[in-house]
């Protein structure tokens, strides 16, 4: 059976993704097939990072598609190109981000900020340029997870260059004052911070940028998801009644200013005992999974109450770092896996093919 190039990628087009759950969008362009006999070396492109399970899911798909057109799989490299997708339909990119994407929680104290970083740090190391943006005002705590002090240098024309955190790029208004000084800035003043934060920023070629942002649904995160090209958002919850109050809030405020949500993700879902391993749902169960089929957006995963991510997000190596191995590190490379792919299927922007608004005088 004499099989080219183009049988190859015909079979390639009815593979569905494991991420995505979408058809493969492949081109003799698009992709690299390198035909040795029977056997194919396969260089894919994807718009999405994967954890360390990528390759495999592929294969599991890509084999059996192969056999269809008499050839068996060879070398499977998986290549990485994230583009730039639609944000509100008011504004346009950045064009140093390629994607902005928001945690939120409606409410504190539910572990939004180590989700934060934690995510963050599973997107660079599955081969993405990432940057945090502390958007905590009032309790900025991105300098302590990443392990990071002093203040930004400045760049020649005047910019705050990213403070440099296990190859995070990140800022945060933590960097900007003393570590014991609150800041007691009324919601004007904040929004402003924060604007400056994001536009005043030496940010470097980012594929996503993941903000942190702060507690409520209140005037300033209100603002925010008004006013910063957002191009979609993650909510975080407990499975606690009171934390799925706000965080239904916050998915609704999201949705209100048409910012994709990508999925919700649950917090300290069972406790683990430290002697013994036994697990106990005291704050209940499955309530942020409910969340998700409720308002029918992805469900990402759910992390333990474990005194180890506390331990090791406190001493600035978070989880993903600090013990790789683990069973929380890799629920949260599947987490970032699914957001990234979540993020990949959205619309892609097309604002530069729009005339740009020019202001009249009247």
């Amino acid at each position: 059976m004499n099989v080219n190039t183009v049988d190859v990628v015909n079979a390639l087009r009815n593979v569905t993704d494991p991420y995505t759950r979408k058809k493969l969008e492949v081109s003799p362009e698009s992709c690299c097939v390198t035909l040795n006999g029977q056997v194919a070396d396969i260089a894919l492109n994807l718009g999405y990072t994967t954890d360390s399970t990528g390759p495999e899911q592929f294969k599991e798909r890509l084999v059996p598609a192969l056999e269809t057109v008499g050839v068996t799989l060879g070398k499977l490299t998986l290549g990485l190109k994230v583009v730039t997708h639609a944000v509100q339909p008011d504004l346009r990119p950045m064009g140093n981000i390629r994607n902005i994407i928001a945690v939120a929680s409606g409410k504190g104290g539910v572990g939004k900020s180590t989700t934060s970083v934690n995510l963050a740090l599973a997107l660079h190391m599955q081969g993405a340029r990432v940057g945090l943006l502390d958007a905590d005002i009032y309790g900025p705590s991105v300098p302590t997870m990443l392990g990071l002090s002093g203040k930004p240098q400045m760049t020649p024309e005047n910019l705050m260059k990213p403070m440099i955190g296990h190859g995070l790029q990140a800022n945060s208004i933590g960097f900007l004052i003393d570590d014991d000084a609150p800041a007691i800035w009324r919601g004007p003043m904040v929004t402003q911070a924060l604007q400056q934060l994001l536009t005043q920023t030496a940010w470097e070629d980012l594929d996503y940028l993941i903000i942190d942002m702060p507690p409520g649904t209140g005037d300033i995160a209100l603002t925010l998801s008004q006013k910063v090209p957002l191009t979609a958002a993650v909510v975080v919850t407990t499975p606690q009644d009171m934390a799925l109050i706000d965080a239904r809030k916050g998915l609704k405020m999201f949705q209100k200013v048409d910012v994709p949500v990508l999925g919700v993700v649950e917090n300290m879902s069972v406790h683990v005992c430290s002697q013994c391993g036994h697990e106990e749902a005291i704050f209940g169960k499955h309530g942020g999974r409910d969340m998700a089929s409720q308002y029918n957006v992805p469900w990402l995963g759910a992390l333990p109450l474990a005194m180890s991510i506390r331990e090791q997000t406190d001493s600035g190596l978070p989880t993903v770092l600090a013990a790789p191995q683990s069973r929380e590190a890799a629920i949260y490379h599947e987490i970032a896996s699914r957001v990234a792919a979540n993020v990949a299927v959205l619309p892609v922007d097309t604002s530069a093919q729009r005339p740009k608004v020019v202001p009249r005088a009247l």
